[in-house]
């Protein structure tokens, strides 16, 4: 699986499974940046065929529906599509 990784400060295991040609995912990154937050990412169209099933699974866990954005904090929490206000609660800031 081709997990990409930012840097930012240290909150916590966030994890973004995310869309390469999806505006909200775009945005999601953005806000994620913009708060110099650190957190790996999936683009789930760019993955692999041989890891799709692996990651789809894996977002399914967190997101049955496999929409996106879906974030998943500290394997905790999962925030799916974009709300910026959502994610500063959990992460909170």
């Amino acid at each position: 699986m081709d997990v990409q990784q930012v840097s930012g400060r240290n909150l916590g295991d966030i994890f973004l499974y995310a869309l390469s040609t999806c505006v909200w995912c775009k945005k999601t990154k953005a806000f994620l940046e913009q708060l110099d937050v650190a957190y790996r990412y999936v683009d789930v169209d760019l993955v692999p065929a041989e890891d799709e099933e692996e990651v789809m699974r894996g977002l399914a866990r967190w997101n049955p529906q496999r929409n996106f954005p879906t974030i998943v904090i500290n394997s905790l929490t999962a925030i799916v599509g974009y709300q910026p206000e959502r994610i500063r609660e959990v992460l909170g800031l």
